[in-house]
């Protein structure tokens, strides 16, 4: 009886372990930009109150003129079904690690043919295919990470109060 017992406490245990919302859920943002299908499968972190664009003086979650893996957990994809051109520099179709190097004032736009990897940590920049700036600016807080694509190619990236914008063609 005691086996069974624990054995029914061990089931409940995992089925309400496994039910828990994971901290930085999985999301795919995709869209049609002229004839080229785009796809971008990221991770959302959420801020919980922690700051998280600054110097590292200051512990931000991501600090400044550093190399992020633009969202949580596996680096960022972005699939491109054509050639298309980001901020007017050609990228070959294909799939892509998309990372970031966050700024004040600019971010650069990073596109590395590694696209299997699990954050940043095993990133080289020897095998980024193209890097682009995008601008940054101020907007209402957004407590989790989001990326959004337009029929028109802008790639917005939102979080906390931070908007930055890329355009592909």
């Amino acid at each position: 009886m005691k086996k069974y017992l624990l054995l029914l406490i061990s089931f409940i245990s995992f089925s309400v372990l496994a039910q828990k919302p994971a901290p930085s859920p999985a999301a795919v943002a995709s869209q049609k930009v002229g004839n080229t299908e785009v796809m971008i499968k990221y991770a959302q972190p959420s801020v919980k109150g922690r700051l998280v664009f600054g110097t590292k003086e200051a512990k931000a979650l991501v600090p400044y003129g550093e190399v992020w893996r633009t969202g949580a957990n596996e680096a960022t994809t972005i699939e491109i079904s054509n050639d298309i051109t980001v901020q007017g520099k050609t990228l070959a179709k294909g799939v892509y690690s998309l990372f970031t190097i966050p700024g004040e004032t600019e971010w650069t736009i990073i596109f590395n043919k590694d696209a299997k990897m699990w954050g940043a940590y095993t990133y080289k920049e020897a095998n980024d295919v193209l890097r682009v700036k995008a601008r940054v600016s101020e907007h209402a807080h957004t407590e989790q990470f989001t990326i959004g694509i337009t029929a028109a190619g802008q790639v917005t990236l939102d979080w906390d109060k931070a908007s930055v914008s890329f355009y592909l063609k």
